[in-house]
C-alpha cells in the first residue's frame, strides 16, 4: 500500500469491527460451503500461495491447551488466526471445553475486520477435511466403520462420512467411558445400523473405516487389528505427546497429512518422524497422483491448517456483512 491509498483520517475514524457470534455462524454455513472453502485451503497450501506460520500449542497450568494457528494468503487479502485450545474445567459448568476465536485482520494495515466464534468454524472445517480424505484415499464401496470417541469431532466426522460414502450402513462406536452412548446412537439411528462395543481389536478387524475422535491417550487398539484396505481418519493427535494410533501402524500404511511440518510436530506422525508422507493438498491440485490398490492402509492424518480456518472465516465474514449480520463496533484509528 502507497501512501497516496492509506486509509484518510476520516475512514479511519469510522472504521468498524465486525463480532460474530456462534449462534450466526451456524445459520450462515452449510457443509457443501464449507467443503469448498477447505479444499480450497488446501490447493492454496499445496500451491505455496498460502502460507502456515509455526503453530503455537501450550499446556495450561490448569490442566488445558492453548494454541495459535496463523497464516495468510497474500494475493487474496487474507491474514489472520485462530486461537484454541481445550479447557476440561468447563464441562463441570456444562460448557464445551473446546474453545476457539478467529481474527480476520486487514494485511494492509494490521487492523482487525472480524472476530468470529471459531467453534463452529473448527467442527465443520475439521468434518469437510476428513471428508475429503475419504473421498481421495478410502475405498468407495466401505460398507463398515468404527469411531472412537462420541463427542463434537465424532459425530461431524460420521456424519460426513455418511453424506459421502451412500454404501455406508454398519457403524460400531467406541466411547470413552465404555458405556452406551444414547444420544450419539440417536443421531445416526435413521441412516444407519449403529452400536456400541466394548471389543476395539475387534471392531478395528472389521471395519473398512476406523475413526479416531478422542483427546489421544495412547494407542486405542492394536495395529495387527487393522485389515489391508482399511482407511483411517485420525483427529485426536493435534498436540506434542498425543497419540491414538499404536506404535508400527504408520510402517503398514500409506500416510497423508494436511502439513508435513505440523504432523511430525504435533500429530501421529510425531511418533514415527522418519515415515514417508503425502500432503492431502498435493492430490486435490493434482499435483500428485494417488492411486489406491484394494489392500492398501491409508491414514488420514489431521492436525489442522490455518488457512482452513481463514478460508471458512472469511465465508463467515462475507456472508455475515452481505446480510446485515453481525455487531457491528467502532473501532476508530
Amino acid at each position: 500500500m502507497s501512501m497516496q491509498d492509506r486509509p484518510a483520517a476520516a475512514d479511519r475514524a469510522a472504521a468498524q469491527l465486525l463480532l460474530i457470534d456462534g449462534s450466526l455462524v451456524d445459520t450462515l454455513l452449510a457443509p457443501d460451503a464449507v467443503a469448498a472453502a477447505v479444499e480450497e485451503a488446501f490447493i492454496l497450501h499445496a500451491e505455496r500461495r498460502g502460507r502456515v506460520f509455526p503453530v503455537v500449542r501450550e499446556a495450561l497450568p490448569g490442566g488445558g491447551i492453548f494454541g495459535i494457528k496463523a497464516g495468510d494468503v497474500p494475493d487474496a487479502g487474507l491474514l489472520g488466526f485462530k486461537a484454541a485450545g481445550f479447557w476440561p474445567a468447563n464441562r463441570a459448568c456444562g460448557g464445551e471445553p473446546h474453545q476457539a476465536t478467529i481474527v480476520l485482520v486487514d494485511p494492509a494495515t494490521g487492523r482487525p475486520r472480524a472476530i468470529i466464534d471459531g467453534n463452529a468454524v473448527t467442527t465443520l472445517r475439521t468434518g469437510a477435511a476428513g471428508g475429503l480424505g475419504l473421498r481421495r484415499l478410502a475405498r468407495p464401496d466401505s460398507r463398515s466403520a468404527v469411531v472412537f470417541g462420541t463427542g463434537v469431532q465424532a459425530r461431524i466426522q460420521l456424519r460426513f462420512a455418511l453424506d459421502l460414502m451412500p454404501s455406508l450402513a454398519e457403524v460400531a462406536y467406541v466411547s470413552g467411558d465404555g458405556r452406551p452412548d444414547p444420544g450419539f446412537e440417536a443421531l445416526f439411528a435413521g441412516r444407519c445400523r449403529i452400536a456400541h462395543t466394548g471389543d476395539r481389536n475387534g471392531a478395528v478387524a472389521v471395519s473398512d473405516l476406523v475413526i479416531t475422535a478422542t483427546p489421544g491417550p495412547g494407542a486405542l487398539f492394536e495395529t495387527d487389528a487393522v485389515r489391508p484396505g482399511t482407511h483411517l481418519t485420525c483427529v485426536g493427535a493435534d498436540t506434542a505427546g498425543k497419540r491414538e494410533l499404536p506404535e508400527g501402524l504408520l510402517a503398514r500404511a500409506r500416510l497423508v497429512v494436511d502439513d508435513r511440518v505440523q504432523a511430525r510436530a504435533i500429530g501421529e506422525m510425531q511418533w514415527a518422524p522418519a515415515t514417508s508422507a503425502i500432503e492431502l493438498g498435493d492430490i486435490l491440485s493434482g499435483k500428485m497422483a494417488f492411486q489406491r490398490a484394494p489392500g492398501d492402509i491409508t491414514v488420514f492424518d489431521m492436525t489442522g491448517l490455518a488457512l482452513q480456518d481463514l478460508t471458512v472465516g472469511r465465508l463467515v465474514f462475507e456472508r455475515a456483512r452481505a446480510a446485515g449480520r453481525g455487531v457491528a463496533v467502532p473501532w476508530a484509528w
